[in-house]
């Protein structure tokens, strides 16, 4: 019992939840808390003690060991440390590494989302759409197909997937119960349409994207305003031959290529075509607020419940 006291502490020390320099509840205390005899604790110090995680100072209580004498903070150590250090944990707390493996694979599944996972089949969509999505959130923004997604499960880890709606059932067996993908809906080009209508004479426009597939949406949904009036055509600014375009009156640029072209077009109307509709964008910001203020509910017992009684009997 005392290894699995000294191990949660350990956990604790590690992650940071118990800093450097922070003292431990007194024996007598902790053994109430958790109800169990005073000597298990005393062991469980003992332990730590002998393993340079605390220290005991003349006249105070067992404390973590600060970084100043011999301990090297958090952030400092390196993921293989970490790594090693919860493996020894479990060990020590008499746990198999098949248990800590299960253990750590529900807790990531569960976790909230740190970062955004783009699914398109189309390569250039796969860079289009996290631009997008990196100018309205900070946190890292990744893009695979959806073949990809389900040979490497483990993409989905940490992961909120932000996915055409076509992609979704074909990806539902990947996808944690308690993190559903966000269906991607797409802006309306109302106000693309109203700028070729409003054109005073006929023009020639271009579509310029890194995308195959937006410049043939963008054709598509563009051409009722363009009808015989208007030139139009797209230019794929991508792979080892770029297209470039020549001289035109209306650029409609994708996210990615619209600073190139805004910068060599001074004359030119240009315009930055966003396929993301803003609503689109407000329920993802809204989903990765709520993840990251919502404890995940699922049932620990254990070692799980002991850091708990540690962190309240801490006062963290």
């Amino acid at each position: 019992m005392h290894e699995q006291v000294a191990a949660q502490l350990v956990f604790l020390i590690g992650t940071g939840v118990l800093k450097p320099g922070a003292a431990l509840p007194s024996v007598r205390a902790l053994a109430q808390r958790l109800g169990i005899h005073r000597n298990t604790i005393s062991k469980a110090y003992h332990d730590l003690t002998l393993s340079k995680v605390a220290e005991k100072r003349a006249g105070r209580r067992l404390a973590v060991r600060s970084a100043g004498r011999g301990s090297t903070p958090m952030a400092a150590r390196g993921l293989d440390d970490i790594v090693n250090a919860a493996i020894a944990g479990a060990r020590q707390g008499g746990y198999s590494l098949q248990q800590l493996h299960e253990r750590l694979r529900d807790h990531l599944r569960a976790a909230p989302p740190d970062h955004l996972l783009v699914l398109s089949e189309d390569a250039g969509m796969r860079v289009l759409l996290p631009e997008e999505l990196k100018q309205r959130f900070s946190c890292p923004v990744d893009a695979c197909t959806p073949a990809e997604l389900l040979s490497n499960p483990a993409r989905i880890i940490g992961a909120l997937v932000v996915s055409p709606q076509g992609h979704l059932p074909g990806i539902q067996t990947v996808l944690p119960a308690e993190r559903p993908a966000i269906a991607i809906t797409y802006s309306p080009a109302n106000s693309h349409l109203q700028a070729i209508r409003r054109l005073p004479r006929p023009s020639l426009i271009a579509v310029v994207s890194v995308s195959r597939f937006f410049l043939d949406t963008a054709r598509g949904v563009l051409a009722p305003a363009v009808g015989r009036r208007h030139s139009m055509r797209g230019y794929l600014m991508a792979g080892t031959r770029p297209e470039t375009p020549g001289a035109a009156d209306l650029l409609l640029c994708g996210a990615m290529t619209f600073p190139v072209v805004r910068a060599r077009y001074k004359a030119a109307a240009v315009t930055c075509y966003k396929l993301i509709s803003p609503a689109c964008l407000d329920q993802i910001a809204a989903v990765l607020v709520c993840r990251r203020a919502t404890v995940p509910s699922r049932a620990t017992t254990g070692a799980r419940d002991t850091a708990r009684r540690l962190l309240r009997q801490t006062g963290k």
